[in-house]
């Protein structure tokens, strides 16, 4: 099975905004300042699978 990507010309994409939870409260990623920014880029993240049953 083949998947085709289409792709959206620059002058017609819009940026997506990044909410992240911090200290118990959601917050976008473009008003933490750069330090946090920094380490927000440097996250690793992991998906938790399914004990087997």
């Amino acid at each position: 099975m083949r998947h085709t990507v289409e792709t959206l010309p620059t002058e017609q994409r819009q940026r997506c905004e990044v909410w992240t939870r911090v200290m118990g409260y959601h917050r976008p990623v473009s008003q933490f300042n750069h330090g946090k920014q920094a380490e927000h880029r440097e996250r690793r993240h992991f998906s938790e699978s399914t004990a087997p049953a």
